[in-house]
């Protein structure tokens, strides 16, 4: 009888200890889209120097946030792909993007294409990443070498149902 009291103590302060605990927001590792002056900026750019072309891709919007890159190409290959921003309107969806856009960037530059395999569960990350990068390929003049393209618009909600592979189709997908 005399654990009880201790038991329903502990009990108590562990319950509103879980109940106040306030997890730190996750931060983007990239630039968000919260500057619209940025964004107009960064828009519609292309440079050359010697072989050298870096483009910057349309800003494409979803409903979890922006999404544009920057691609350099040297000597008629795909060298880099930098995202300049990255769906990031909730903690989740910055991290989904965050862990989607190094296999975005390594799948560009293996197929030397936009037309990119896409990330499981970051459907519109993957979706408006490509679509910035053909973007940016199309102001550079720059083909891919079997021809391959991607939509350059924005992924929308309507366009995803149906295809969400047996996982409910309600879910959350940045």
């Amino acid at each position: 009888m005399r654990r009880a009291p201790i038991v329903l103590v502990a009990t108590v302060v562990g319950t509103t200890g879980v109940l106040m605990f306030k997890p730190h927001e996750a931060v983007p590792t990239v630039a968000s889209s919260s500057s619209s002056s940025s964004t107009a900026s960064q828009d519609a750019t292309v440079s050359k120097s010697g072989s050298t072309t870096t483009a910057t891709g349309a800003v494409i919007s979803t409903q979890f946030g922006n999404t544009q890159v920057q691609v350099t190409i040297e000597g008629g290959k795909i060298t880099d792909v930098k995202p300049l921003q990255i769906p990031g309107n909730e903690p989740q969806s910055v991290q989904i993007s965050n862990g989607a856009v190094p296999a975005l960037r390594e799948s560009a530059l293996s197929k030397q294409s936009a037309a990119i395999d896409s990330v499981s569960g970051a459907t519109y990350t993957s979706q408006s990443y490509a679509a910035s990068l053909q973007s940016a390929l199309d102001k550079a003049g720059f083909t891919a070498a079997d021809g391959s393209t991607a939509p350059t618009t924005a992924p929308t909600e309507s366009e995803e149902r149906g295809h969400g592979g047996g996982f409910g189709g309600g879910g959350f997908d940045g």
